[in-house]
Order: structure tokens, then sequence, then C-alpha cells
């Protein structure tokens, strides 16, 4: 279900044939009835379903066509993808190697001609460039050889929503991000180190959640002298344009419990996140993009298209468009 809303707005589509560009030296503009059809595979965890949740809704109502197959187990770091592939390297039977649904890294990598392949680190390590080392690099080695058309990218994720849990602890681990905007520019500057070790690109999600949390109309803004626990079933405090979860109750034993989630996005969120993957996969703006879910507000929306935009393009390491192959990218 959504809700269409129209205004005038020009549309950038890369070609399937065209190597990497930016907004600044891109290829003049197509015609947008023609189809474009991308496929990817993304191997993450929870906030790769975040990212992508309305990413189908979004290629349909631009008209275009998407393939996409995710290979996701819940929280899991870039290690544990890692460990999987590399138990396959040493063992083709081996049952470590294999994913819920049966399939293995390698099978799913020559199923298809994926025109990207993205991987992403577990958030709570996200902010800490070592824990992508060895295994970013050890999964890129068998994506290229396994998939050699395919374009890695690198899906940055999100930090933290500022009144998490996380940042109020009376005694924080070392080398714990004290707050969003520690855990923020951790992230940043982890995703764009290890994209560069790995000549690979970003969709940088987390940069637009960033921007749009400190924006001056629609950031959001924790309740101030907020007590939860004087909060009664089942009101809430106020969470308008939160990215992320924030505040529910739930019932355990009929008795309801307060909850707090200020890690996974919500749908605002999910919405940002799609309108980022959509850009960066398809070369094409999704401002104007006649698909918002329902119980989105439509002016929020469409701030959110043009946050989305604005995280693209702002993003120098972003490449727009798919490719034909690694050479073709200047990446062998």
């Amino acid at each position: 279900m959504f809700r269409s809303f129209f205004f005038v707005c020009t549309f950038t589509l890369i070609s399937l044939n065209a190597g990497p560009s930016s907004f600044a030296d891109s290829p003049e503009q197509q015609s947008t009835d023609e189809q474009t059809h991308v496929r990817i595979l993304t191997i993450g965890n929870s906030f790769t379903h975040n990212a992508t949740r309305y990413l189908d809704d979004l290629v349909e109502a631009a008209g275009h066509k998407l393939t996409h197959k995710m290979l996701s187990i819940g929280g899991s770091p870039l290690e544990l993808h890692a460990k999987k592939a590399l138990a396959l390297e040493a063992d083709p039977a081996s049952e470590l190697a294999k994913y819920k649904n049966g399939d293995t890294l390698q099978e799913t990598l020559k199923s298809e001609p994926w025109d990207f392949v993205t991987i992403q680190q577990v958030s709570f390590r996200s902010h800490d460039v070592t824990t992508y080392r060895p295994y970013a690099l050890q999964l890129a080695e068998i994506i290229r050889r396994d998939a050699p058309q395919a374009e890695l990218r690198l899906h940055q994720t999100w930090a933290y929503r500022s009144d998490d849990p996380r940042f109020s602890r009376a005694k924080p681990t070392v080398g714990e991000p004290a707050t969003q905007q520690a855990m923020y520019e951790g992230l940043r500057d982890a995703y764009r180190t290890i994209t560069a070790e790995l000549s690979a690109n970003r969709i940088p999600v987390g940069d637009a959640f960033w921007i749009a949390d400190n924006d001056r109309q629609f950031g959001y803004q924790p309740p101030k002298n907020f007590d939860a626990q004087s909060l009664e079933y089942p009101s809430l405090p106020e969470q308008t344009h939160s990215l992320h979860v924030g505040y529910s109750w739930s019932k355990s034993d009929d008795k309801p419990k307060l909850k707090m989630d200020g890690h996974h996005a919500n749908l605002a969120g999910e919405y940002l996140g799609a309108c980022v993957w959509f850009e960066c996969l398809y070369g094409e703006s999704p401002i104007g993009n006649a698909f918002v879910p329902a119980k989105l507000d439509t002016q929020y929306a469409v701030h959110l298209q043009t946050i989305a935009h604005q995280a693209a393009q702002q993003g120098g390491d972003v490449v727009l468009g798919p490719v034909t192959s690694l050479s073709a990218a200047g990446k062998d």
C-alpha cells in the first residue's frame, strides 16, 4: 500500500553499460521510460533487512526491475560470514558453510549475473576499523573470484539513536563510543577506510541517518527529563521524526513491558535507507518517486527523499549505476 504524490523533478539514469561516474560527470539523462534491471546479492544481518525493506517498492514505482537475494544472519559480523565462506574453501562438504536456506556464499555468487554484491559490519562493531580486518578482504576476494562481473559495495550502516541506553552507561566500555556522534564518526571513518582498502564503493545510509537526525526542522529530539520508570501502559514518550524503533510496549505473561530499541530502523528509517540504496544502485534520484509507505507523512517522506539524494551526492566515493565488469570499473 502506498500513496502517490507528483511534482516536477528530473531523474538521472545511468546505463547498464556505463563505467563508474559521479553526479558531476554522469552521462546525459536518458528517458525514464527505459527499464533498468539490477541484480543484487546482499550479505549482512537485520540492518540490511531494514535498509532494503522498501527497495522493491521504490524500484517498481520508478518503472525498473530488481532481483535481490540476501544471505543474512541476525546479529552477524563480517567475521561470521567470512568464516562460513572459508569453511567451504577448506572443505566442499562443510555444513558450517551453509546458510539456513542451504546455500553457500560461493554457490550463490555463481547463481546469477549479479551487478552488485554488498557486505556490512555488525552495528556494535562498526566504529572499530580493526574488526573489519581481515574478514572484509577475505569476502572481497571470494566475491571477485566467483562473481567477477559484480561490483562490490559496502553498506555503511547507521549510528544508534541519541538516547539509546548504550550511550548512558555509568561505566562505558573502554573504546566504545559514548555518544551518537562518536559512534557515527567512528563508523564513517571505518567504512571509508575499508572501502578504500578494497577499492570498492559505499552505500552511505549511515551518512543519510546522520544528516536527517541533525536536521533543524525534522531531526529527532529526545524528550527532556524523560523517566522511563514513570510511564504507564500504553503511554509512550514523544518520538516524532525518530528513524529508530525507539520505545514500545510488549506483553510478557500478560504484563506490559516497556522496551527500547535504539538500534534498528523504524518505518521512516527503512524508507530513508531504501531511498539511498535506490539512488546508489540505479543512478536515479529518489526525489519524486511515487512510492510512500501508507503510514509515513508525505511531507516527511519528501524530506527523507531529499536527504537520501544529498547523502548519495556527497558520498564522493559512491559510484552510481551498474557496471558490466570489474575491469570496466578499473578494479581488477
